[in-house]
């Protein structure tokens, strides 16, 4: 089979600031297998680089060159080690011939209703208490996740709150936390009206999770990679962030979602900061979760693909056949 890749930097439209660092630019590997489309994202804190994708991409290629003409077939050719987001740039490709093939997108073929896809949630970027103000008025969006993570979240939170007092609000703070400062600021999110929190302390300190539970739905994101990360979670939080580029591609990200919900957690749906094609793919598996936050386009300014929409927060699936998302 033809696969061919390229790299793309994505160019941010504001800087983005979480507790992992600071960017103003992000990589992209664009799959083309055959015809069909994926995306991976090259995210350092997850471990992948450019070279890991282009790895997986090459022993793939071998892999895949006398597979079986079926999807499930090209699917179990796939590398099971090496890099998530590579595995899910294939996955997203292979499926999109799949639907291509079959003339209809992916949400129909999986059966679902796209008009029950949740809101997106907007990510507002950590900074100076009156720039993410800003940032949350000219959004005007219903539904926003505040990254925080680091001294002065308490400021932060408050000056959003107050420009924006309508909203539904979501704090990440990707692991930036000490239990003391979850402690802290625990019944102070609960006063503003926060409706979760993902990710507060580091995923070594799992069992510190019990500690905090109660007063607010806790979610867990950056060790949600598998199955067994799901059920390992379980007993210490009220929900799992799903992403395509974490999971290795759909069908793993539909099986941690059947997980999930009969170990009767909630699902939030995300992405990284990825194009319309990672998150389109993605928006595919949306009628599925409870939340979604797959707002990646709207972070980036010069976006290649066409074919996921946006009604303000809501989510218009793409209608053409596979993945529906084709180049501008």
């Amino acid at each position: 089979m033809r696969l061919d890749w390229q790299t793309y930097t994505l160019e941010l439209a504001h800087p983005f600031r979480i507790a992992h660092g600071t960017s103003q630019t992000r990589t992209a590997v664009f799959v083309d297998l055959e015809g069909g489309l994926g995306e991976a994202a090259v995210v350092n804190y997850h471990g992948e680089s450019v070279e890991a994708v282009a790895a997986y991409l090459e022993a793939a290629r071998a892999r895949l060159e006398d597979a079986p003409n079926s999807l499930q077939g090209r699917l179990a050719r796939l590398p099971a080690g090496g890099s998530r987001a590579a595995r899910a740039a294939l996955e997203m490709a292979l499926f999109d011939l799949w639907g291509q093939a079959l003339g209809a997108p992916l949400w129909r073929l999986f059966g679902l209703d796209a008009g029950r896809a949740p809101p997106t949630s907007f990510t507002v970027a950590m900074g100076d208490p009156e720039e993410m103000a800003s940032l949350a008025r000219a959004a005007k969006m219903p539904v926003l996740k505040l990254k925080l993570g680091s001294a002065g979240d308490l400021a932060r939170l408050e000056a959003v709150r107050a420009a924006r007092p309508d909203a539904r609000i979501r704090v990440d703070a990707n692991g930036g936390w000490t239990l003391e400062t979850a402690r802290r600021l625990l019944p102070e999110l609960v006063r503003l009206g926060v409706e979760f929190l993902e990710q507060p302390l580091p995923p070594e300190e799992r069992a510190a999770y019990a500690e905090l539970k109660g007063s607010l739905p806790l979610f867990a994101d950056e060790p949600i990679k598998t199955v067994r990360d799901v059920v390992d979670w379980a007993p210490y939080v009220d929900g799992v962030v799903i992403k395509l580029a974490k999971s290795g591609g759909l069908a793993p990200a539909r099986a941690m979602i059947e997980a999930a919900r009969g170990l009767g957690l909630q699902v939030m749906l995300g992405c990284m900061v990825e194009t319309r094609l990672a998150v389109g793919a993605a928006a595919h598996l949306a009628p599925l979760a409870d939340h979604a936050d797959l707002d990646g386009p709207l972070l980036i300014k010069n976006d290649p693909f066409e074919g996921l929409g946006y009604d303000g927060a809501r989510l218009v699936l793409p209608r053409r056949p596979g993945l529906g998302i084709t180049r501008r």
